[in-house]
């Protein structure tokens, strides 16, 4: 029993001493309109800035220009007009432009994925030249090159099972959901309460989600961020000066709200539901990744929650603990998003 005590206090520690999200995604977003290969890419500013200074023109467009290696029948292409810029939201942009395209086979690889944080990664997509989606792709350091069929440059994207991990993925690494979570949890209560507090954060986050994600209502991350860090520390001082949380499945929509534009900075920051193209289908994937990833959270919390209640020493001394670290790393959280954001 002490191994399973022990467990659950390493797992509540764990997020004070780690990254709250994971380790970087980007976008290259590829055009073929007849015999040029236009590809514009978007990284954030911080994952460039560890390659070079993005207020360094010269040395910005060399970074662009090796951003994405092109090749046709094993002939090498370079690019010939390049473009950089940076916009309001800590995004940097290259315009690349290839000529000299024909029928043959072009294979693409995103040069710069294996040179960002381990772990980092590109959200591919090949348009035809009136900008229908071809084919979507998830690259990352050790898959990153792709080949595209020029000459039937159509079909269905097939990067369902792609975002479904990446949902997962998300969910199992992003470090300040995955405590709010468990802070939820934490309060204890019946299996209809637990799956009540799931299903309105469920809901909840699913709404926003769709709504950032089709554009229909923006928050900046300056906001959101802040916001989902509060959410932790309030869950984590009600755990210790409240007993009764029967409807706590309203406190938890509320906040399921917020959470769910912090879900939705992950599809935004990989261009989807920016510049048309599918989005319907990676929303769902990623959406039900999520969902996936809550459930195996809940699944094996609850069971050793409600065995642990069990014991007058777990409802008196570890829990009230258990919550003051919740809350103490939405406190971290909260100052390191804003008093010491940069």
């Amino acid at each position: 029993m002490r191994l399973t005590k022990l467990a659950i206090f390493l797992c509540l520690l764990l997020p004070a001493r780690a990254l709250a999200h994971d380790p970087g995604l980007s976008a290259a977003d590829l055009r073929l309109p007849g015999g040029r290969l236009v590809a514009h890419l978007t990284f954030a500013r911080g994952d460039i800035e560890t390659l070079a200074p993005v207020n360094s023109g010269p040395r910005l467009e060399a970074l662009a220009r090796e951003a994405l290696a092109v090749s046709s029948d094993g002939r090498a292409l370079a690019a010939g007009d390049v473009t950089t810029s940076l916009d309001d939201s800590n995004g940097v942009h290259f315009h690349l432009v290839f000529t000299g395209v024909g029928d043959a086979p072009l294979t693409l690889r995103s040069a710069l994925v294996g040179k960002l944080a381990l772990g980092h990664r590109q959200y591919l997509t090949v348009r035809d030249g009136e900008g229908r989606v071809a084919s979507e792709q998830l690259l990352d350091a050790r898959h990153d090159t792709l080949t595209v069929d020029v000459g039937a440059v159509a079909g269905r994207p097939n990067s369902f099972a792609a975002f479904l991990l990446l949902g997962v993925e998300h969910i199992l690494t992003g470090f300040d959901h995955l405590v709010f979570l468990l802070a939820l949890l934490l309060a204890g209560g019946s299996l209809r309460e637990a799956a009540k507090i799931i299903t309105s954060f469920t809901l909840a986050h699913s709404i926003t989600l769709a709504l950032a994600t089709l554009d229909l209502v923006r928050l900046p991350p300056q906001v959101v961020e802040p916001l989902i860090a509060l959410s932790i520390v309030y869950v984590g001082l009600e755990n210790l000066l409240r007993r009764e949380h029967r409807r706590r499945w309203l406190l938890t929509f509320g906040f399921g709200l917020i959470h769910g534009f912090g879900f939705a900075s992950v599809l935004a920051e990989i261009g989807i539901g920016a510049g048309g193209g599918s989005i319907v289908r990676p929303l769902l994937a990623f959406n039900l990744g999520v969902e996936v990833g809550q459930l195996a959270l809940a699944a094996t919390a609850l069971p050793l929650i409600w065995r642990l209640r069990r014991r007058p020493a777990f409802s008196l001394r570890y829990a009230p603990a258990a919550s003051l670290l919740v809350a103490l790393a939405g406190g971290y959280w909260l100052l390191a998003r804003t008093v010491f954001s940069p």
